[in-house]
């Protein structure tokens, strides 16, 4: 009966706002080095208690309250809030000065009166947005063009940011969007190709952007860029000649040296045939008086003797 008795007080009290009332979380950006005012939009009153707490752990950073029939205004000057916090002594908001990103988080506004009123503040503070760099994307510049100079129609281009978060980079051709990227991650680059013709007389631009502001470069020299695409062409062009030409003597060269290798191993392998030499005798003739024997008076033929030399 009691628990029963409890809780519909409870109930009762809620009701009736004894608890106080929350209000919406409201999204405030701001750039970092610049000022930020969170708003009560109450006057403050001869009893009122305003209290501003910061973070998860609601650390009290400003808090106007009444001691010995006196209003007191304190500001907290330690830690990441020291000299930047500001408090309206009439109104009860806060302004912080030179707002960096440690400053991003929830603000809390307690209005105690007869009863409680918070308000909250969700700020997020965004880097400055850097200065778009257009250069040219010589990776693809010899991809459209050839060997002559004068035939190059298209170049490539690129659009560039360093070290940022939470932006969206896009080009324009006037009003129109022709490409977009978006980054979230924190100090990270980002860039955006363009492929124009030579001679374009439309209007483009790039844009970087993120909630609270932009900035617009646009493209006004795209002859001159698309000029120094065509010399890097060209000149890509004459080292990929000069390279080729390179290649074919070495080719040459070591296909001349492994023919003359080969032919001299062949040569050499080749076995020799053992030949006889013949020499040839002399043959000497020594004339002799043929004798006459008494037992037959026929002539004898005598012989002479060969001599082999």
């Amino acid at each position: 009966m009691i628990l029963n008795t409890a809780l519909i007080c409870l109930c009762i009290l809620t009701t009736n706002g004894v608890f106080g009332e929350t209000e919406e979380v409201k999204s405030v950006s701001v750039t970092e080095g610049d000022s930020v005012s969170l708003n009560t939009d109450v006057q403050v009153q001869r009893d009122d208690h305003i209290l501003w707490t910061f973070g998860p752990q609601n650390t009290r950073i400003a808090e106007i309250f009444k001691r010995d029939q006196i209003n007191i205004i304190f500001v907290s000057n330690d830690g990441s809030f020291r000299d930047k916090l500001q408090m309206d002594n009439q109104t009860g908001s806060l302004t912080i000065r030179n707002i960096r990103f440690e400053h991003t988080g929830l603000y809390e506004l307690a209005i105690i009166r007869s009863r409680k009123t918070l308000k909250r503040f969700n700020v997020t503070v965004y880097a400055p947005l850097p200065i778009l760099v257009i250069s040219v994307n010589s990776l693809n510049c010899s991809s459209s063009s050839s060997s002559s100079r004068s035939s190059v129609s298209r170049c490539s281009l690129v659009c560039s940011v360093f070290n940022v978060s939470h932006v969206t980079l896009s080009w324009y051709k006037g009003i129109r969007v022709l490409s977009s990227n978006s980054v979230s991650d924190l100090s990270i680059s980002l860039s955006l190709p363009l492929e124009v013709e030579y001679q374009d007389k439309n209007t483009y631009s790039c844009v970087i952007n993120n909630t609270i502001s932009n900035q617009t470069t646009h493209l006004d020299n795209i002859m001159q860029l698309c000029h120094t695409c065509e010399e890097q062409s060209h000149r890509s062009y004459l080292i990929s000649v000069g390279v080729g030409v390179l290649l074919l003597l070495a080719i040459i060269a070591v296909s001349g040296g492994i023919m003359i290798w080969y032919f001299k191993n062949r040569k050499s392998a080749t076995p020799s045939v053992e030949t006889e030499e013949i020499h040839y005798a002399t043959t000497t003739f020594c004339a002799r008086h043929l004798q006459k024997t008494k037992r037959n008076e026929d002539d004898e033929i005598v012989y002479s003797s060969v001599k082999m030399s």
